[in-house]
């Protein structure tokens, strides 16, 4: 056995069920427990915990799937940063990896792991020793260090178990469970705005309009409240909010449906054929996952560099972005500019157009990273294909011949669904909805692959045949 075997051996693993076909009902208990457990990790305090710097950064907590302050403040982050940095090295060739192959795809994901585990640790570090949670007076930070690594490798463990036993990732389900929560608390949200920054209120002065003359900080308590009192500005503008976040949605859903249906035929099955769907998002949400953890990285470092007295990347005004790199890659709320007219909407225009760019050209290239290193290239599928017996109609039965025609599709889906996504998230981004644009759009890509997800289980159990087809019989 090499070293690199021997290391991965000994790295924490879940078991994976024995059964190749596991049932939808125990696919949905085991998601369940784990979402569960992720909202109870969320509302455990680190204990010893100081000032904690990090408290108000809402956009970086929701796209990292973290509560700041917890044992997960680490949240998502380490594991989709060792992606990227891993898809970075694959994808430029430094690393050499044959997906193709069962031993390439169990090296990768053993590498990956250990990458995850070195981002915890790493992460870990950064987050107590440049002040972004800091320990409480008479604590070692190595109080907090501990309790973030723990953290972190539960998340780890928690996104395999989804993987294995579960439904989908553990990675989409944390951030679609964030943003959820948020976009709830953002559109019904009966407590004040002062009970948002303060805990030791009574309940009577926690509850906003119409319980008090405090503006709540639900959008549709906001609206009911302008309408009433004749503030049509306001009312409009908080309408603009929900609307917004309802295109995205609507936008995402529809875009999600897009396909191109490759017809193809059974080689030793005469007259009988399919037509394989190729997705026009083909990549699904992974480029913007990655697109947007680079984001919210490069912000947490642009904060602790700040508190630390070097704004190398930019500084802050509150919780908002103020100069440099960190202000550029976070795109400005339009719809307020246009409603309130603050500041002047031209250089908003240019910021929009660069935070733009950055976000279709860094999806375009965490895409074609993503399909070259994750078997979704049209070698790997025509192999996969042709495992299966089938053929394009019309073709003699050649790999070759299905590899051509599969690129013809792929590569062009791959870069315009990128383009499509990061264009769709930016536009999100800037229209100011109620959570984050970024994580609206996610959240709808993710809960639709669950939906598809499920209908696929609910097939394969209305018609057992299917689970011999997909080798998953005796």
């Amino acid at each position: 056995m090499s070293f690199t075997n021997q290391l991965f051996s000994i790295l924490p693993e879940i078991k994976a069920p024995s059964q190749k076909y596991l049932p939808f009902k125990t696919k949905l208990k085991w998601t369940l427990i784990i979402l569960l457990a992720y909202f109870i990790l969320g509302i455990i305090p680190l204990y010893g915990l100081g000032a904690n710097a990090l408290k108000n950064l809402d956009l970086l907590a929701v796209i990292l799937g973290a509560q700041f302050g917890t044992i997960i403040s680490l949240g998502i982050g380490p594991l989709v940063t060792a992606s990227i940095v891993l898809q970075l090295l694959t994808g430029s060739g430094i690393l050499k990896i044959d997906t193709t192959t069962h031993e390439g795809r169990a090296f990768f994901q053993g590498l990956q792991k250990l990458f995850s585990i070195f981002f915890v640790i790493f992460e870990a570090l950064i987050y107590v020793f440049l002040g972004g949670l800091s320990p409480a007076l008479g604590f070692s930070p190595w109080v907090l260090v501990i309790q973030l690594i723990l953290g972190g490798l539960l998340i780890m463990l928690m996104d395999e178990v989804c993987a294995k036993w579960g439904i989908g990732s553990g990675i989409s389900l944390f951030i679609a469970a964030g943003v959820s929560l948020q976009i709830f608390i953002g559109a019904f949200s009966p407590l004040s705005e002062a009970a948002a920054a303060s805990t030791s209120l009574p309940l009577n002065q926690k509850l906003g309009f119409p319980f008090t003359s405090q503006p709540p900080v639900g959008r549709v308590w906001v609206m009911i409240k302008s309408l009433i009192e004749g503030s049509i500005a306001s009312a409009l503008r908080a309408g603009a909010t929900i609307a917004a976040t309802i295109v995205v949605f609507a936008l995402a859903v529809y875009l999600q449906a897009m396909k191109v249906e490759i017809p193809l035929s059974f080689g030793k099955v005469r007259g009988y054929g399919i037509r394989w769907p190729l997705k026009f998002i083909y990549t699904s949400n992974i480029p913007v996952i990655l697109i947007a953890a680079l984001l919210a990285n490069i912000q947490l470092m642009a904060r602790l560099f700040e508190n630390k007295g070097h704004p190398w990347l930019g500084t802050f005004s509150g919780n908002l972005p103020a100069s440099g790199i960190v202000l550029w890659l976070n795109g400005p709320d339009i719809l307020d500019v246009l409603f309130t007219g603050a500041v002047n909407l031209l250089p908003t225009l240019a910021h929009s157009l660069v935070y733009m760019l950055f976000m279709v050209a860094g999806s375009v290239v965490f895409s074609i990273f993503w399909v070259q290193t994750s078997g979704m290239d049209a070698k790997t599928v025509a192999k996969q294909l042709m495992a299966t017996g089938l053929q394009v109609s019309g073709f003699r039965r050649d790999e070759r011949v299905l590899e051509t025609i599969l690129n013809r599709y792929i590569l062009p889906l791959t870069v315009m669904g990128a383009i499509t996504v990061g264009f769709l998230a930016a536009v999100a981004d800037l229209s100011g909805a109620l959570s984050r644009g970024t994580g609206i759009l996610l959240t709808v890509m993710i809960v639709y692959k669950f939906y598809e997800d499920i209908a696929q289980q609910h097939l394969m159990e209305m018609h057992p045949a299917l689970q011999k087809i997909m080798g998953a019989g005796k």
